[in-house]
């Protein structure tokens, strides 16, 4: 799904690394993606959340899941489509090798799972739906 996704962007003449911001936030600050408590999204997800922003007009930068938003006091509004992201991670499981000795090994996983903008949910406290500050003074 991540590289149909990537594919079907560049197959659109769309390059997510290159313009991460919509038109109607285009003297905004251009932030990563942010979970529900400001930490950003890291790797691929950066790209995957920065595509559908930008393919579907988000300005909010963050991402919130389902349960978090009815943990925060808000609700996905009726019809919203959420966006997928990913977990990758590894667990150690010790294990009993052909001599008897016990071993331990590592076992990578990869979990997907869906968020949706801030956009997307309303009744969430107002400081998820501040918009970055434009940019006074550009970078030299």
């Amino acid at each position: 799904k991540i590289t149909d996704r990537i594919v079907a962007d560049l197959e659109k003449g769309v390059r997510p690394w290159v313009r991460p911001w919509s038109v109607g936030n285009a003297k905004g600050r251009i932030t990563r993606p942010l979970r529900h408590n400001g930490l950003p999204y890291q790797g691929i997800n950066t790209l995957l959340l920065w595509s559908e922003a930008a393919s579907k007009g988000f300005v909010s930068p963050t991402w919130i899941t389902f349960k978090q938003s009815v943990e925060l006091g808000g609700h996905v509004r009726k019809g919203e489509t959420g966006s997928m992201v990913v977990y990758a991670s590894r667990f150690t499981r010790t294990e009993t090798d052909a001599h008897g000795e016990e071993v331990e090994r590592g076992i990578p996983f990869l979990k997907a799972y869906t968020v949706f903008c801030a956009d997307q949910i309303e009744g969430l406290p107002a400081h998820y739906y501040a918009v970055p500050d434009p940019v006074t003074d550009p970078v030299q």
